[in-house]
């Protein structure tokens, strides 16, 4: 295993983290962000399974969240504001009326200061920033460390750690789009999903969750089973359709268990796991994602990725019925997800 360290310009970093088995991640320590993640297909054949932008300056003003770390909380807050012990707190309006992954200035675009490392079965890389009180309107001074690590099972795991001196709401995630297909060959039309969640947030027209759970049961949100997410993208079903025709809904997972997440792309022969002990996740097939960005191999395009936003929901902070994501002072927050690839 070994690590390597790319100085770029405005102070930026890349990491790349590689296994004995000829996985790579590559990171930024500009927003913590996943610029590529190279996995072996069925054949062999290491390819590229993220979307990330060829000009790595790109990434400085990125309306699509490539590969990054998302904070102060991930997902849109209604309106713009919460309560909190009595107290409103006002927040950017940065998507239509209302907020959305920590504002303009979110953990996104901040540089993280970032020390690379390696244990006996693992590579790694950890990012640290330290969010003062109000910044985009949040309170309380929040310290923060997202550590990313590759074993040599072909997995890495993302520890989320973070802890505040007031109460303060706090979600976090990874926002990197996944295309198994390799090199972006293909859209994720046919990547086939399993999920343990039997409901998920119901959204209105502007992508907020109206505080209904509903259940997945002969819909197409039903993932308890496999399934293509061609069926959502193509279906009539109004909550896809207000998704601009996809996903980009909160799945309420059922139970903890191994695997609560496995992506396939057949063609490839590529699987992805995904473990965590979040309570849900978003998954987004990037419905808004257009074709006017130079990626990594090619131009992008609709659905040519989709997202596993493991993370607590906002929609807590206006509805009951969901985890809460108020940390408390001085409590430790402690996250983690991963993702193992293997093939067929």
């Amino acid at each position: 295993m070994q690590i390597s360290e790319e100085h770029l310009s405005n102070n930026w970093k890349r990491f790349t983290l590689t296994n004995d088995r000829g996985m790579s991640v590559s990171a930024l320590n500009f927003g913590g962000i996943i610029t590529e993640v190279l996995v072996p297909d069925k054949n062999g054949v290491i390819e590229n399974v993220v979307l990330g932008y060829e000009r790595a300056e790109d990434y400085k003003d990125d309306p699509n969240f490539f590969g990054a770390i998302i904070g102060r909380i991930a997902g849109r807050i209604d309106g713009s504001n919460f309560s909190l012990k009595g107290k409103e707190y006002p927040l950017e309006a940065n998507d239509g009326a209302n907020h959305i992954h920590g504002g303009s200035n979110g953990f996104h675009t901040k540089v993280w200061k970032a020390h690379s490392f390696q244990t006996d079965s693992t590579v790694g890389v950890a990012f640290k920033y330290d969010s003062p009180d109000l910044e985009e309107g949040y309170p309380g001074n929040l310290y923060v460390t997202v550590t990313y690590q590759l074993n040599n099972r072909n997995q890495l795991t993302i520890d989320y750690q973070a802890h505040s001196d007031l109460d303060t709401p706090v979600a976090l995630t990874n926002h990197t789009y996944f295309n198994l297909s390799g090199n972006l060959k293909r859209t994720i039309h046919n990547h086939l999903v399993s999920m343990n969640s039997s409901t998920y947030a119901e959204l209105n027209e502007d992508l907020i969750p109206t505080g209904n759970r509903n259940t997945v049961t002969g819909t197409p949100f039903d993932f308890r089973k496999m399934r293509p997410l061609q069926e959502g993208i193509c279906s009539e079903y109004k909550q896809n359709l207000l998704a601009k025709s996809g996903y980009d809904h909160y799945f309420l997972f059922d139970q903890k268990q191994e695997d609560a997440v496995v992506v396939q792309d057949l063609e490839s022969g590529r699987i992805m796991r995904i473990h965590t002990d979040q309570p849900g996740m978003v998954m987004y097939t990037s419905n808004n994602l257009t074709n006017d960005h130079q990626l990594t191999g090619r131009q992008s395009a609709k659905y040519l990725g989709v997202c596993f936003e493991t993370q607590g929901t906002p929609a807590s902070l206006h509805h009951s019925g969901f985890p809460s994501i108020v940390l408390k002072a001085n409590d430790p927050y402690s996250q983690q997800t991963s993702f193992s690839f293997e093939t067929m």
